[in-house]
């Protein structure tokens, strides 16, 4: 077999484990917001809106922080 450079495996391994993150990110998302009916409101919020808004925007905050940890180190 043959050997894959150190370079493209580091580089393949970031751009594998940001899309995977991104999809499972956005699949729980969709899931939770559409499942339970928090995505969207009739006439008013009610407190499962606004925990799903907040979890939301806290796991995206999260996410691209490591995002930006991940691709910020050297390859």
């Amino acid at each position: 077999m043959s050997e894959m450079e150190e370079d493209a495996r580091d580089l393949l391994t970031r751009t594998l484990m940001t899309v995977s993150v991104g999809a499972l990110w956005m699949l729980t998302n969709v899931t939770l917001g559409l499942w339970f009916g928090w995505f969207f409101f009739a006439n008013t919020p009610t407190l499962g809106n606004y925990i799903f808004y907040a979890f939301f925007l806290i796991s995206l905050i999260a996410m691209i922080r490591y995002f930006i940890k991940l691709w910020s180190k050297p390859i």
